[in-house]
C-alpha cells in the first residue's frame, strides 16, 4: 500500500473543530483585495512553475514567486489514526467484535472497497477539475474568490489535494505535539486564515500531485476526511450514518456523505433536533447539498438520468449506528475485555508507560484476537444470572467465575454478577454497577482479593507430599488451645497460643489422628494444622508461589500457620490457574488472554504464557488421587453430581469464617474453573441467606458444574495419574467416611485479623 494511505497513530481533535470546513477565500484573507491578490499570485506561480519564461510578467508577481518557491514543496505523509478492536472467536472460527477503542473512529480501506458513487461524488462536489489540474484548481480558486468578494454565497476554492494537505498537517499536529498547549498552537497555525497558509497548502498540494497518482490522492483524501464528531474516513462514515460499508452505499447515500465533508457542522446527519438540518425538515441542508452533488454528477455524465431521478426522489434517511466504544459495549464479557485492556496497557510493545501504551493502542489500528471461549463464557454469564442476584438487601454480594485451559493458560471465561461501567454517575447509582473486576488482581483492574478458605489447603497438601509424607500418614488433629510453634526456615518459629488462635472444625470433628487423605476429603482444619506442624511454613508458601499463587493486592503472601487454611486474599483467576497446574501433572502455565495481535495484516508479538514445573509429576499424582476423592465422596460431591457429561474431575471447596465467602475450585484434564460467591464489602453468613435458586452458600455448587458441563461436552477429559510418595493409592489409602456432600471445613476455624492474617474482602479500587 502507498505511504499515502498507511495508518497514523494520532489523537482525536479534542477541540471539536472541523478539519474540512467550507473552503472560502473570504475565510482565508477576509476581503476582496486579498482574495484577488492571492488568487492572481497563485495563478502566476503555477504558470511560472510550468513555463518559466512566463515568470517575468512584473515585479509584484516575481516577488510572490520568490516567496512561493521558498516554501516547502514536500509533505511527509504519515499514518492515519485508526480504531483498534478486541475480538472473541466463535466455535466456527468467526471473529466476534467485543469492543473498539479509538480517538478517531476510522477504518481505513483500499481503493476497491469504496463505491464508484463515492469517488465520483467527491470529485463532483469538491473538485470538478480534479483530473485536469496539477494540484491547484486556478479556475475554481479565482471563481470562488470573486464570487465571495461580490457578496454572493461563500464558495470553496481548495482542490482535493489542498484539502488533503490541510488534513495531513492537522494530523501532524496531533501526532507530534508534546502536550495540549503545543497541539492547540500547531492547529491554529495550520488552519489560520492567512495568505501564507494558503500558499503553503498550494505548494504542498503541487508536490503531492507530483509524487502520487490521482487515485492515490483521492483514496488518501477519502480515508482522512472528517465526517463530523469523531467520525473520520468514508468507511466509518458509511458505517455510522447509514449502517453500511463504503463499498455498498447507494448513490443517494454517497452524495449525502460527501455533502457532509463540505461542512460537517452544517450538513451532518446525526442532529435530528437541528433547526436547519433536523429530521423534521427532512435534513434540509444535507438534502440541498446532496442534490447539488447529484446534479454535478449528472452534468459530468458520471450517472445516468435514471440514476439521478431515483436518487433525487430518495429522502435523506440516516440509520445511525453508534460505534463500539470501550468495554461497556461487550455486555457480559465486559470484565474479560477490561482484563485484556489492562494487559495491553502493561505491554511495552505499545509504549514506555501505561498512558502512552493505551493511547497508541487507541490510535494504532490493532486487531486483538482473544482466548475467550464464547460457549463457556455464555455458560458462566447464564449460571451467575440464574443463581446470584446483582444486589441483595444489606449485603454487597459478588459472584465470579473464571476458567482457564489446562496446559496453555488461556483464559476461557470470566464473568461476574455486576454490570460493567466506567461512568462515575452510573457507578454512583447503585451497587449493581462496578468497574472493578472481582476475578483479577488489583493491577489488572481487579479487587484486592478474597480469602479462598479451605481451597487453599491444596498447597499444604502439595508440600506434604513434597517433603516425603504419604496420604495415609496420620497426624495429631485434636483441637487445641495452643498449637505451639511452627517451623519456618524463612522467618523463624512462630507461636500461636489459645489467646490468639483456636481453630476449630466446621462440624466440630474431634478426631485425634486423621490421615492426610481424610483431612483433605472432609476438609478438616485441625488435620491440616497438624500436617503444617510437621512442615516448613516457608516451604508451603514457596510451593503456593510455584503454582502461580500471589496476593491480589500485590503484597507478599502471608506464610503463618493460619495461612494454611486460606487467609491470603487472592483473585479467583489465580486459583483457577493453580488448579490447572495441578491437573497438568504439576506444570503451571501463567494466564494469557490474547491469542493474536494483527496490524496491517502483520502479526504483532502477543504476551506469552510461561509454564513452570511447580511440583513433580509424582506429587501431582498424589494430589490427583486425594482431590478426585473430594469430588466423589467429599465436600465437593454436589459439584461432581451436577456435572454432565461425566469426566474425571479434581476439586476442592472453600468456606471462610462465618461463611462470608464460599468457593468451588476444580478441573478436568482440559479446563480448570473457580466459582465463588463473595462479600464485596461487609460480611454476611451465606448459610442463612437464600436466593431464588437456593441457599447462597451452595450457589457455587450450581455455578461450577454448569460451566464445567459445557467444558466437558466441548473439550472432553482424560483420566488423571493417581500415585504418589508413600504409595498413596487405592490399596494404601484409608477409606474416607461419607461426608454427605456439604463443605465440612474451613469456615469456623478461619482466623481473623487478630490471629496475624490479613482482613478479608478488600476489593475497593482507588479512583
Amino acid at each position: 500500500m502507498s505511504p499515502l494511505v498507511t495508518r497514523n497513530m494520532v489523537t482525536r481533535n479534542k477541540r471539536n473543530r472541523d478539519f474540512t470546513e467550507s473552503r472560502t477565500f473570504s475565510g482565508v484573507i477576509g476581503g476582496f483585495i486579498g482574495l484577488v491578490v492571492a488568487s492572481t499570485g497563485a495563478a502566476m506561480l503555477v504558470v511560472a512553475g510550468m513555463t518559466p519564461a512566463l515568470a517575468t510578467v512584473g515585479l509584484a508577481t516575481t516577488g510572490t514567486i520568490g516567496m512561493f518557491e521558498n516554501l516547502p514543496s514536500y509533505l511527509e505523509i504519515g499514518e492515519l489514526s485508526e480504531k483498534s478492536n478486541i475480538y472473541a472467536t466463535t466455535s466456527d472460527g468467526t471473529p466476534l467484535l467485543l469492543a473498539s477503542f479509538y480517538d478517531q473512529n476510522r477504518v481505513e480501506v483500499g481503493w476497491d472497497a469504496i463505491s464508484r458513487y463515492v469517488k465520483d461524488a467527491a470529485v463532483a462536489g469538491e473538485d470538478p477539475r480534479f483530473y485536469e489540474h496539477g494540484g491547484v484548481d486556478l479556475q475554481g480558486t479565482i471563481r470562488a474568490a470573486l464570487t465571495t468578494a461580490a457578496g454572493r454565497e461563500t464558495q470553496g476554492g481548495s482542490s482535493i489535494a489542498q484539502q488533503y494537505v490541510k488534513n495531513v498537517r492537522v494530523q501532524e499536529c496531533e501526532r507530534n505535539a508534546a502536550d495540549e498547549e503545543e497541539k492547540a498552537g500547531c492547529y491554529d497555525k495550520v488552519t489560520e486564515t492567512s495568505i501564507d497558509r494558503k500558499l503553503k497548502e498550494m505548494r504542498l498540494a503541487i508536490g503531492v500531485e507530483k509524487r502520487y497518482s490521482k487515485s492515490e490522492i483521492l483514496l488518501g483524501y477519502l480515508n482522512i476526511a472528517g465526517f463530523g464528531g469523531t467520525v473520520y474516513g468514508i468507511e466509518a462514515a458509511a458505517n455510522y450514518y447509514f449502517s453500511t460499508s463504503a463499498a455498498n452505499v447507494t448513490l443517494a447515500q454517497a452524495a449525502s456523505l460527501m455533502a457532509i465533508v463540505n461542512n460537517p457542522v452544517k450538513f451532518q446527519l446525526d442532529t435530528p433536533t437541528s433547526e436547519t438540518n433536523g429530521a423534521a425538515n427532512g435534513y434540509a441542508e444535507n438534502l440541498a447539498r446532496r442534490n447539488y452533488i447529484l446534479g454535478a454528477m449528472l452534468s459530468e455524465k458520471k450517472i445516468t438520468q435514471a440514476e439521478y431521478d431515483e436518487a433525487i426522489a430518495t429522502p435523506v434517511q440516516p440509520a445511525i449506528t453508534e460505534p463500539s466504544t470501550g468495554c461497556q459495549t461487550a455486555g457480559g464479557s465486559a470484565y474479560f475485555c477490561d482484563y485484556v485492556k489492562n494487559i495491553l496497557q502493561q505491554d511495552p510493545i505499545f509504549g514506555e508507560d501505561e498512558a502512552t501504551r493505551f493511547l497508541n493502542f487507541r490510535r494504532g489500528g490493532y486487531d486483538v484476537y482473544t482466548t475467550l471461549d464464547l460457549d463457556l463464557q455464555m455458560a458462566a454469564e447464564t449460571t451467575i444470572g440464574q443463581n446470584v442476584p446483582q444486589v441483595y438487601p444489606g449485603w454487597d454480594v459478588g459472584a465470579v467465575v473464571s476458567s482457564v485451559e489446562v496446559g496453555t493458560g488461556r483464559v476461557l471465561a470470566m464473568a461476574q454478577n455486576k454490570t460493567y461501567s466506567q461512568d462515575p454517575a452510573v457507578l454512583d447509582s447503585g451497587p449493581q454497577f462496578t468497574s472493578i473486576n472481582y476475578n483479577t488482581d488489583f493491577t489488572n483492574g481487579g479487587s484486592r482479593g478474597f480469602q479462598p478458605g479451605s481451597s487453599y489447603k491444596v498447597f499444604t497438601l502439595a508440600q506434604w507430599l513434597n517433603e516425603g509424607h504419604s496420604l495415609n500418614q496420620r497426624v495429631d488433629s485434636r483441637p487445641k488451645a495452643n498449637w505451639g510453634t511452627f517451623r519456618d526456615s524463612c522467618l523463624g518459629p512462630q507461636n500461636y497460643d489459645s489467646e490468639h488462635w483456636n481453630p476449630r472444625n466446621d462440624a466440630n470433628e474431634s478426631g485425634a489422628n486423621y490421615t492426610a487423605l481424610e483431612s483433605t476429603i472432609q476438609s478438616i482444619n485441625t488435620g491440616y494444622i497438624g500436617m503444617a506442624k510437621q512442615l516448613d511454613l516457608c516451604g508451603i508458601r514457596k510451593t503456593a508461589e510455584a503454582f502461580g499463587m500471589h496476593r491480589a493486592d500485590g503484597d507478599p503472601l502471608v506464610q503463618s500457620a493460619s495461612a494454611v487454611i486460606g487467609i491470603n486474599e487472592v483473585a479467583p483467576l489465580s486459583m483457577a490457574v493453580a488448579f490447572a497446574g495441578i491437573s497438568n501433572n504439576g506444570v503451571t502455565c501463567s494466564p494469557i488472554a490474547i491469542d493474536r495481535i494483527v496490524r496491517d495484516g502483520a502479526e504483532i508479538p502477543a504476551p506469552k504464557s510461561t509454564c513452570t514445573q511447580s511440583v513433580s509429576p509424582e506429587v501431582a499424582a498424589g494430589m490427583h488421587y486425594a482431590l478426585t476423592r473430594v469430588m466423589t465422596s467429599g465436600t465437593a460431591q454436589q459439584s461432581w453430581q451436577g456435572t454432565s457429561p461425566r469426566v474425571p474431575l479434581i476439586g476442592k471447596t472453600g468456606t471462610t469464617d462465618g461463611a462470608k465467602d464460599t468457593w468451588m475450585v476444580g478441573a478436568s484434564s482440559r479446563v480448570a474453573t473457580a466459582a465463588a460467591v463473595v462479600s464485596v464489602n461487609g460480611e454476611a453468613n451465606q448459610r442463612g441467606i437464600y436466593f431464588d435458586s437456593g441457599q447462597a452458600a451452595t450457589a457455587r455448587h450450581r455455578m461450577w458444574p454448569a460451566v464445567m458441563s459445557v467444558a466437558a461436552a466441548k473439550y472432553g477429559g482424560a483420566g488423571f495419574t493417581e500415585a504418589g510418595p508413600g504409595q498413596a493409592g487405592p490399596q494404601a489409602a484409608t477409606p474416607a467416611p461419607d461426608s454427605g456432600g456439604g463443605d465440612t471445613g474451613g469456615e469456623q476455624g478461619q482466623p481473623g485479623e487478630e490471629q496475624g492474617g490479613k482482613p478479608g474482602g478488600k476489593p475497593d479500587k482507588p479512583g
